[in-house]
């Protein structure tokens, strides 16, 4: 009889401390946001380094993440939606473009925030966008420059 007492006494701690880790994953991954998110689309030249998940900063803050990625077969552009997080209001004039945090660092997508008093709705468009710089473009830039 002791032995039962005893193991269901693990049994509950390791369920609690399981219950624990599954809270701490949802709410570090954004999977407990709820469905007052923003959601915005913007098409840019060169998503590269763009990925599901990558982070969307305002101000260097992460107010959201890239929740889907896809090509335009008619266009060529990469169309990406971004979920924002709920309560913050983006300018309708503001852009977005890929960024690098260095070298080595890692890519997320930067809102400039624009002047207006209007804000974006749901499922609207940032048509002012700037994608991607690659390196050995931005070199080759430099390269061609200097031969002029």
């Amino acid at each position: 009889m002791r032995e039962n007492k005893t193991e269901v006494a693990v049994g509950a701690i390791v369920l609690a401390a399981a219950a624990g880790f599954l809270w701490f994953i949802l709410s570090a991954t954004g999977g407990s946001r709820g469905t007052g998110d923003l959601t915005l689309h913007a098409n840019f030249r060169s998503a590269e380094g763009v990925t599901v998940g990558t982070d969307i900063r305002l101000a260097g803050v992460s107010i959201g993440t890239v929740s889907a990625l896809s090509l335009n077969s008619e266009t060529y552009r990469a169309e990406a939606a971004f979920t924002i997080d709920d309560g913050i209001g983006i300018p309708d004039d503001s852009a977005a473009m890929v960024a690098s945090e260095g070298l080595l660092g890692g890519t997320y997508v930067e809102i400039v925030p624009g002047g207006s008093f209007e804000m974006f709705a749901d499922g609207a468009l940032i048509e002012d966008t700037q994608g991607a710089v690659g390196l050995i473009q931005l070199l080759m830039k430099f390269v061609d420059r200097e031969d002029s």
